[in-house]
């Protein structure tokens, strides 16, 4: 039984995502560990809202409400959207949490003893308007490299490139939208990433097996220009951690909060002690250090490619420079982002569908078939409604549902509600039963690879043969002249339902579960495609599900197009 360690990519507190976030992060991570759970292992799936810096203030003041409050309810949101979306977090925490307030302090006094921050006076912006210095992402403006006019003032998010807010072309405060802005002197702390360089470099050559995604972003911050640049680690903000060495406050750094990049993926390790201290589990440091156990852990994260910086560079540098045995990422799978409708996603203006508002149309099987069958993996996807209502209709209705309909129906009307006795299985039993093998043979090592787009066809690949098999079989023709080998055919078909279920459960979890219930099994990881297809005995009973997924009529896709095309209501 191997350790799997899995985060997802800590979402912003700042409202309800949209399903391009969704993708990007969450749900690919909750298909793995689902799969690593099934297939017997040990698995800590950790996720957390992020709650600081400049979005949680800026949707806080939006919404009229302090800061804290804001969050604390938005958590609940996001909990329970999650929930509704079947994401399987062992524990879903929350950044602004007393373990990361203590953490973060914790690191920063480390890597402070190990000569890797520097306290800097540097120029920053204040808005007289706002009367207040305004961090990076308080400040938009247009990219000086690309000509992206809503650029942050530390990121561009359309060209990735960091950015310091002097960079920026005609910047405004992002609180007022005033451009009286002055440049000022205060002092913060950098992490010296420069020092680092090094070792992250021998580091990330180590990394043979990741995504070209994931090591063509790190390279490239590691070597454009200058190279790995400092890094400010410190803001002048009221919501925050406050910044402290270790358990001492720290001279000239008073009213101050840690950045809110350099926090957060500490949150995945508090993350764990969080699930230790709400009683879901013990010993999180056996999952994070490898002096009490995490050393034969294999931590695998998940994120969208706007997040691979931090993630390779900045979050591996403080816990390398930390000089402590805590466990680093074995493995990034980073993705492309999902585009809507020729078009973005865009939570600004409202336009795509949001979380809540695509479990209020559809359950949630519906989505995570479709959103991880066209996983931005290599490059970035499109949803369109033509796309998904072509595919849900033709993979979810009628291939895997028509089939389950089909057969325990079928099987009802002529042997009733128990796999029916008699017969033996025959040359085309072997033939498909050999498929299958070689099917679930290369399923599993996609999904061991996290190839998930490749795993989804091959899973359809699977439900397919069943289709094929059975109406090449014809069981309703066979039974009329030999009702012997129509027994034996509808068992074989039968049989292939709780296999479905078990290779489904990762992908469709609400589907797989009834089709389990309804055949009377338990969802089990098949030890073979032969043992599987024999398991359910002459006699065994059944019932008849429930429809597994409705088609989605044209009225309703034209409905929803229209909806979401547009300003959120």
């Amino acid at each position: 039984m191997a350790r799997i360690l899995i985060t997802s990519a800590i979402p912003y507190i700042n409202g309800i995502k949209h399903l391009g976030n969704l993708v990007g992060s969450q749900l690919p991570a909750d298909l793995f560990a689902r799969y690593m759970r099934a297939r017997g292992n040990e698995v800590l799936f950790l996720c957390a809202t992020d709650e600081h810096a400049t979005p949680a203030e800026l949707a806080a003041a939006r919404a009229g409400k302090p800061v804290a409050e804001y969050c604390a309810e938005m958590w609940q949101v996001q909990d329970r959207l999650g929930q509704g979306f079947r994401l399987s977090f062992d524990h879903f925490g929350r950044s602004s949490s007393p373990q990361n307030h203590r953490l973060t302090q914790h690191f920063a006094g480390r890597l402070a003893e190990a000569g890797l921050i520097r306290e800097v006076s540097e120029k920053q912006m204040y808005s007289r308007a706002d009367g207040r210095f305004l961090p990076d992402r308080y400040i938009e403006g247009t990219c000086p490299n690309c000509g992206y006019d809503k650029a942050r003032g530390d990121q561009c998010e359309n060209c990735t490139k960091q950015l310091d807010p002097t960079d920026l072309i005609d910047p405004r405060s992002a609180i007022s939208g005033s451009t009286d802005l002055e440049v000022r002197e205060t002092k913060h702390l950098y992490l010296r990433q420069s020092a680092m360089r090094d070792r992250l470099r021998e580091w990330i050559d180590g990394k043979a097996d990741w995504p070209v995604l994931t090591t063509s972003i790190a390279k490239k911050w590691l070597d454009d220009g200058e190279g790995l640049q400092d890094r400010g680690i410190t803001r002048d903000l009221d919501w925050g951690i406050p910044v402290k060495k270790g358990t001492e406050d720290w001279p000239g750094m008073e009213g101050k909060v840690f950045y809110v990049w350099f926090d957060a993926p500490i949150e995945y390790i508090a993350c764990a002690a969080e699930w230790v201290d709400a009683g879901k589990g013990e010993d999180w440091e056996r999952w994070w250090r490898t002096d009490k156990g995490a050393e034969d852990v294999r931590y695998v994260q998940f994120m969208g490619k706007d997040n691979v910086p931090f993630h390779t560079l900045s979050f591996p540098a403080t816990i390398l420079g930390s000089g402590e045995p805590w466990k680093l990422v074995d493995y990034i799978k980073s993705f492309n982002y999902l585009n809507y409708d020729g078009g973005q996603f865009s939570t600004s203006q409202g336009r795509g569908v949001f979380m809540d508002q695509a479990l209020e149309i559809l359950p949630p099987d519906y989505w995570r078939w479709w959103l991880l069958s066209h996983a931005p993996e290599t490059s970035d996807s499109e949803f369109t409604w033509e796309a998904f209502q072509q595919d849900v209709n033709k993979d979810l209705a009628d291939v895997l549902g028509n089939f389950v309909s089909r057969i325990t129906k079928f099987c009802r009307s002529k042997f009733g509600e128990v796999v029916p006795e008699g017969g033996d299985y025959g040359p085309k039993e072997a033939e498909v039963t050999a498929e299958l093998a070689e099917r679930l043979a290369r399923y599993e090592r996609h999904m061991d690879a996290i190839e998930i787009r490749k795993a989804a066809a091959e899973l359809r690949a699977i439900w397919v043969a069943g289709n094929e098999y059975l109406q090449e079989a014809g069981p309703w023709t066979v039974f009329k002249t030999d009702e012997a080998r129509a027994a034996a055919i509808t068992r074989f078909a039968l049989n292939l339902i709780p296999f479905y279920a078990s290779l489904s459960a990762p992908f469709i979890p609400d589907a797989a579960a009834k089709m389990a219930e309804a055949m009377g099994v338990d969802l089990a990881w098949p030890e073979s495609a032969e043992a599987a297809l024999s398991a359910l005995p002459g006699g065994h009973p059944f019932t008849v599900p429930d429809v597994l997924f409705a088609k989605i009529q044209d009225e309703e896709r034209a409905d929803w197009a229209t909806r979401f095309a547009g300003v959120r209501t």
